[in-house]
Formats: structure tokens, C-alpha cells, sequence
């Protein structure tokens, strides 16, 4: 079935932890589907005449034909896609054979490509280069693509041809991924309510259609909202502490004016360096408010989502949307979720308080919100004797990337080359990936760097294209890297802070998981798994870029091509550690407002009429100080709301646990290449897709379960083991 119905792990769009992205938003919910009668489509030849989607892309690496892509093409492509994905669901109920492996399942997992040939093009645009028709576009066809899941999910017929075939499961000989592909269907039909009522079928169905069209809404909210900020800085006397190179990027073409958006990489750079106290103040409220009142508000809508979610979660037979959603997860339930916040909250909680205090006797007075990132650099330069705008210089993007590359090369035995292909915007770089022994080819990876207008914030991969091989058939993946990096002056290199090196290998971890799959099916190829085992593959990555033998490869000064120094390292790597109270404590207070609001009850949820002051609520029970703004409210927190991270936002920290326990293998080893490790790594997590439950797939590789210890440590909240002191 089309992917794009499935809301399939290849279709999953990440979110890095430290570029605070959002992950991919406005898409149909599948996490359950109710049944309904669907309407008649229509379209002819005339309105098919012409469109690229409905040719062989025969061009380099079968990239879609970009520049031949209209916005006109996307809505007939798509119910074509919709008519022969019916006409193949039917030829699979109507099947007079007894139900088979092949004739039932293969045959569902093949069905609607047509579909998601067209919305893998149209999810992705509308993510990088979207406008208003594409908007519009949005609120028509991912509530037609819901209703169509919830038809499938729901046709008796179809489930008990799967339910058959499940039940007779240990006699069919099928080999290790036929046998999953199996397991993982049925699954996915029973957990999205294939054994209800019809009755109850067609409530959920009714819920899902409101969902589809309320989360396509906060989308397009919060972008627009987003891009209507602009803070208007008209004295360059106010723009003091700045770079000269930040000031560049600010400057309104030909006029004598700056302007800041809510960019993370804007806000981030000018709350840590803005010298005007009253700037910096105005620009932390236009972020913390966005879309909070007026033509985008989000308030009602988050409310209603959860509500929605809520009363679905009962009807699905669970306590909450929380409850169901964590059921296939690694921490299995909220409770042991929260639990595990609290193990770290804790310590969080107490070093933010130190790091108050630090910044307070530096100030000189009390501090709010919007002095934190400006007081905690002048406590960097106090305490560690570091600016990270030092290093700069040395973290050229193209440089970055070269690093990246050789890191991959040397764990995973790839060759990575850059080659020459038209993407969906002029920025757009691809590389080819290859396996070193064979040549044979891995993937497209192609990225995109930069923030524009059209452009959702954040960082995070995608897919246009999913990896299989049916029925002799290979395809091979084409996966994208995203960031909002500030565009240079023109004839200036893009140097990057480290916050954004780390942001760049943790998108291209996820790339790798995407480009290096052995998976046949494209249901579990790939990207597969819950965000809390999803993040890991991208978070281990990042252990590799400070590493002082890597940065040898690829930390060069842009200008003079000086290795970065020894003592700027040993400094950074002194303040590894610096402000995490406060990165601890913003973080997990958005992972429990998000948990809060998925662990209500419909009553509950139906009982709250403010959104702003249920969150104070929940900040209160943890006793979050005011000074510490959660890294999201739920007006802007596209994750949870427009996203697949609802209920799973803590998963960052929960897979920051199986990350630093992996590096500890290749710490303990001695080598940090060390091949043996690597190769477990290579064949367990990034190749094995959804292959076993993702514990087990971590426990092959590692040899154990992980500790919490490890994760500890890093945040600087325990001694450094003995090795490692």
C-alpha cells in the first residue's frame, strides 16, 4: 500500500535535537483509520495529458523531473494514484484463490505507487519550497488520502484474507523478511482498528478526517505566523556584539535596515551575541508567542487535536492516545516515560540553577528568559576562556560535509561523490553512495541547506524514493538532508557553529540509516522504528565530529587551511558540557507538556479550555523555573501537533541513552573506527531496517541492554568513568 497512506518510517521526516527542527508537518495521521464509504473520483485523459508524474523518470538516478513539476500536476496525478490504487485493493478483496502470501500480502505491499510517486514530491515541496496554492492544495488532499487509508484498514474482506494468512503463519516457509513483512501488516491493520465495530469504524474514521485537517492547519499556521515576524533594527548603533558576517546576513537588500526572523539559526546567533537588552527581549517574545493570537492562532487547534486524539484513544480500546502510542515503543508506557524524565530532570534542574547563579554575579542583576543565551556566552569565555565563535572559521559547510563523508567511509566501507543532478531548488547539492568492495550503488543523498520563505524550520531527512527488491527488482533509496543555515553574503563561505556541525552529522546519521538498508519491503526498509530507537542511528553520528582524529580530516581555517588548533579543542572540549542545566531543563519541559497533553483522558482533555495555562500547570508539578521557556509551546510545536512525534518528543533524550552507551563500544575498544564494532553497527542498525523489534536489533549490536550512566555523564551530571578520566 502507497506509502503515503501507510505514513510508512521511509515517509518519516526527523527532527534534529540540537537544530530544534519540527518534524515533518501537515501529514495525514495513520496511526489508526476509520471505515467509510468513498466518493466518486474523476479524471480524464485531458486533465492527465502532459504530466510528469504519470511518465518513467528515465533521468539521472530517477530524481523526479523537478523543473517540468507544476503545482497544477499534483491533484489530477494524485487521483489517478487514488482510482488505481481502488482498482488494486479490489483485484486483492475480489481474488477468488485462497489468500496467500503473495496474492494478498506482496499485493498489498505493492499497491498504490502510482499515489506515492506523487505525494513523496508533493510532501517534500510543500516542505522546502511551498506557496499558496501548495497550501491550499494541502487542505484538499491529505484529508482525501485519510479517508482513503481509513478504507482500506477497515474492508472486512481485506483483513481476513491478512488474518488467514497470519493464522497459518508457522506453515507458509517463509524466509526472515517475508515473515516480518507479514507480522508488521497484521499489526498495523489490528492497532488501527481493523477488529472494531463498524460503528465504532466509523467514529474513528470521522476523527481522523477532523485530525487531518486540523494538524494541515497548525502547519500552516505556524508557517505563516512564523514568517509574518520580523524584527526591524533601522539604527546600526543597536546591532553591537554582532559579526560582521551576522550583520550581513540581517541587511534588507537595498535598504538601511536589518531584519530577524524566528529562524533557530537567527534566534539562537542574536540572543547569544546582541548586546541590546531590549532587542533581545522583543525577539524572545515574538518567538515564544508565535502563532499564540490573532489570524494564526494555534491555541484552539492544539486543544482541539488533543481532544480528538483523546476521545480516539478510548474508542480504540486505550487509556489515552499516550497509552496507545508508547504500546510499541521502547518505554512501553508514559509512567516508565516519565520515570526516565525524571531521572535527568533532577540534576538538569539543580545545574541550571548553578548556571543562574553564574550568569547573575557576571550580569550583575537578576536575569530574565531573554538574557540566558547572552549571559551563559560571557560565563563560556569566563569560565572556559571560549568563545564557539572562535571556531567558526574552521567549519566551512562544504569542509563539514567532506568530514561527514570520511567518518561514513571508514565505519561503513562507502565511497560518497558528489555528482551532477537538477534537485527542486538551485542550492540543492546530490552525492552518489557507493559500496567501496563492490561499487555497487548504495543511494542518492542530496541536501539542502538553506533557510528561505518557502522553507519549514528546523532540520530533518526525508525520502523521495524508498528502497525494495521485488520480484528481481532493486530500487535503491533517494534520501535528503535539510538544515536552515543563514545564507552568506555573496562570495562568503558558510561557516558553521558547532551546534550546527553536530546538527549536520545527526541529519546525516539519519541519511545513512535511509541510504544503507538491506531491506527487500519498503514497509520496514530503511528508516523503520519509534522515535525514541529512530533518533539513535542519527545521535551516534554525532559523537564523531569533536572527536580530535576527525577534526583533523576536515576542521581546516577557510582562509589560511591551518588544522584547528589543539588548545581551541581541548577548550571546547572543556565546555563540552557548559549550560546543559538549561539545554536539559528547556527540553524536557516541552517532552512534559507533550506527554501531559497525550495522557488525558477525553474528559480531561474536553475539560480544558486554555492551552497556555494548562501548560503552566504542568510546568508547575515539575517545578520548571519561569526563567527556563520549554523549547516549544504547543502553539508552536510542530512535532507533536503536525508531526509524528506526538507522545514520543522525549524520545531525543531516551535514544541519547542507546547513543552514548554505542560510542562507549568504540570507546572501550580503543578505536573509535575500530572495524568489528562497526561492522555490528552497520548490519544491525543501519542496514536492518524494522527487520527484529528495535531492542533486539540493539542489543545484537551492543552484546546488552544499555544504562542510563552513559547519558549521564556527557550532560556532566556523573564522574567521568575510569577510563575515561
Amino acid at each position: 500500500m502507497s506509502e503515503a497512506l501507510k505514513g510508512g518510517a521511509a515517509a518519516l521526516v526527523l527532527a534534529a535535537t540540537a537544530a530544534c527542527g519540527a518534524p515533518e508537518a501537515a501529514k495525514p495521521e495513520a496511526e489508526v483509520a476509520g471505515q467509510i464509504e468513498l466518493p466518486e473520483i474523476t479524471v480524464t485523459d485531458a486533465e492527465l495529458e502532459g504530466n510528469p508524474f504519470r511518465a518513467d523518470w528515465t533521468g539521472a538516478y530517477g530524481v523526479p523531473p523537478f523543473a517540468q513539476i507544476t503545482d497544477a500536476h499534483y491533484m489530477p496525478a494524485a487521483k489517478k494514484g487514488i482510482l488505481e490504487m481502488r482498482a488494486e485493493i479490489d483485484a486483492i478483496v475480489n481474488n477468488p484463490e485462497e489468500p496467500t502470501f503473495e496474492n494478498t500480502i506482496l499485493a498489498l505491499e505493492t499497491s498504490g505507487q502510482s499515489l506515492d510517486k506523487v505525494m513523496r514530491v508533493f510532501g517534500n515541496i510543500t516542505n522546502t519550497d511551498t506557496n499558496d496554492a501548495l497550501n491550499a492544495l494541502e487542505g484538499e488532499l491529505y484529508p482525501m488520502l485519510t479517508r482513503e487509508q481509513d478504507a482500506v484498514t477497515f474492508n472486512p474482506k481485506l483483513f481476513a484474507r491478512i488474518q488467514a494468512i497470519y493464522d497459518q503463519r508457522d506453515r507458509l516457509g517463509l524466509d526472515e523478511q517475508e515473515a516480518r513483512l507479514l507480522e508488521l501488516t497484521h499489526r498495523n491493520f489490528v492497532r488501527s482498528g481493523a477488529g472494531l465495530s463498524p460503528e465504532v469504524q466509523a467514529e474513528v474514521g470521522q476523527i481522523n478526517a477532523q485530525l487531518s485537517a486540523l494538524t494541515t492547519e497548525y502547519g500552516q499556521n505556524l508557517l505563516n505566523a512564523t514568517n509574518a515576524f520580523k524584527l526591524e533594527i533601522t539604527d546600526p548603533a543597536r546591532l553591537g556584539g554582532l559579526t560582521e558576517d551576522f550583520k550581513n546576513a540581517l541587511k534588507v537588500d537595498g535598504q538601511d535596515k536589518w531584519e530577524v526572523g524566528l529562524s533557530r539559526s537567527f534566534f539562537e546567533g542574536f540572543m547569544s551575541s546582541a548586546e541590546d537588552r531590549e532587542l533581545r527581549s522583543q525577539l524572545f517574545d515574538g518567538y515564544r508567542t508565535v502563532a499564540s493570537s490573532g489570524e494564526y492562532d494555534n491555541s484552539p487547534v492544539a486543544l482541539k487535536i488533543a481532544q480528538l486524539r483523546a476521545k480516539r484513544a478510548e474508542l480504540m480500546g486505550y487509556k489515552s492516545h499516550a497509552h496507545y502510542v508508547l504500546e510499541q515503543r521502547m518505554a512501553h508506557t508514559p509512567e516508565a516515560a516519565l520515570e526516565f524524565l525524571g531521572k535527568v530532570l533532577e540534576p538538569g534542574l539543580s545545574r541550571a540553577a548553578e548556571e543562574q547563579a553564574d550568569m547573575e554575579k557576571i550580569a550583575g542583576h537578576e536575569i530574565l528568559g531573554h538574557d540566558w543565551w547572552f549571559y551563559s556566552e560571557k560565563v563560556r569565555a569566563d569560565k572556559y576562556a571560549f568563545d564557539e565563535n572562535q571556531l567558526r572559521p574552521y567549519f566551512e559547510l562544504s569542509a563539514t560535509f567532506d568530514g561527514a563523508f570520511e567518518v561514513a567511509s571508514r565505519l561503513f566501507n562507502i565511497s560518497i561523490e558528489e555528482v551532477a543532478v537538477d534537485g527542486w531548488n538551485p542550492v540543492v547539492k546530490a552525492y552518489d553512495l557507493k559500496d567501496t568492495e563492490t561499487g555497487e550503488h548504495l543511494g542518492l543523498f542530496m541536501v539542502d541547506m538553506y533557510a528561505r520563505d518557502s522553507k519549514r524550520g528546523g532540520a530533518w531527512m526525508s525520502t523521495y524514493r524508498s528502497s525494495s527488491e521485488i520480484d528481481g527488482e532493486t530500487v535503491r533509496p533517494i534520501i535528503t538532508n535539510n538544515m536552515n543555515l543563514v545564507t552568506p553574503a555573496d562570495g562568503q563561505p558558510t561557516l558553521l557553529s558547532p551546534t550546527e556541525v553536530e546538527t549536520l552529522f545527526h541529519e546525516f546519521g539519519h541519511g545513512l540509516h535511509g541510504l544503507l538498508t538491506q531491506i527487500r519491503y519498503p514497509s520496514f526498509s530503511g528508516v523503520y522504528g519509534g522515535p525514541d530507537y529512530v533518533e539513535f542511528p542519527a545521535q551516534v553520528l554525532e559523537h564523531w565530529w569533536s572527536q580530535p582524529q576527525v577534526l583533523a580530516m576536515y576542521a581546516r581555517h577557510h582562509e589560511t587551511g591551518e588544522v584547528i588548533p589543539q588548545d581551541l579543542i581541548n577548550k571546547m572540549n572543556n565546555a563540552s558540557t557548559f549550560n546543559q542545566g538549561f539545554k536539559t531543563t528547556e527540553y524536557i519541559a516541552a517532552s512534559l507538556i507533550d506527554l501531559h497533553w497525550h495522557m488525558l483522558s477525553s474528559e480531561e482533555a474536553n475539560a480544558i479550555t486554555d492551552s497556555r495555562e494548562f501548560e503552566k500547570s504542568v510546568l508547575a508539578q515539575y517545578n520548571i523555573p519561569e526563567i527556563i521557556e520549554p523549547r516549544y509551546r504547543s502553539t508552536y510545536f510542530s512535532h507533536i501537533f503536525a508531526g509524528g512525534y506526538s507522545a514520543g518528543y522525549y524520545s531525543y533524550l531516551w535514544a541519547e541513552i542507546l547513543d552514548a552507551d554505542g560510542f562507549d563500544a568504540f570507546k572501550q575498544s580503543g578505536d573509535i573506527f575500530n572495524p568489528e564494532v562497526a561492522a555490528k553497527l552497520k548490519q544491525w542498525v543501519f542496514e536492518s531496517g524494522g527487520l527484529r523489534e528495535t531492542d533486539e536489533l540493539y542489543r545484537n549490536f551492543r552484546g546488552s541492554d544499555p544504562g542510563i550512566e552513559p547519558l549521564l555523564r556527557n550532560r556532566g551530571f556523573a564522574e567521568p568513568s575510569p577510563a575515561e578520566g
